[in-house]
């Protein structure tokens, strides 16, 4: 059976973010002056083959330890997609 997932991943509170940093000033720059905060992640779609959504999970949490999250600087979280 096929389970479909979706992963933020997104730098741990308190770490910098230059990209962040780097946009809310060319924002404000710009005249965006309402604009007091932005944060870069990343969401990743991946579909899966498993016998449960258990599994599947399971599965999934491996991946973002090992690869799809550095989880020293970042988080993740996992939302099932229809």
């Amino acid at each position: 059976m096929t389970h479909r997932f979706r992963v933020s991943v997104s730098r741990k509170p308190g770490l910098s973010d230059p990209e962040g940093t780097t946009t809310l000033k060319a924002l404000q720059d710009l005249g965006f002056t309402d604009v007091s905060h932005v944060a870069f992640g990343r969401t990743i779609d991946v579909d899966l083959e498993a016998a449960s959504g258990d599994d599947a999970r399971l599965a999934l949490e491996a991946m973002c330890q090992k690869l799809l999250a550095n989880p020293v600087i970042e988080s993740y979280t996992i939302e099932e997609r229809p």
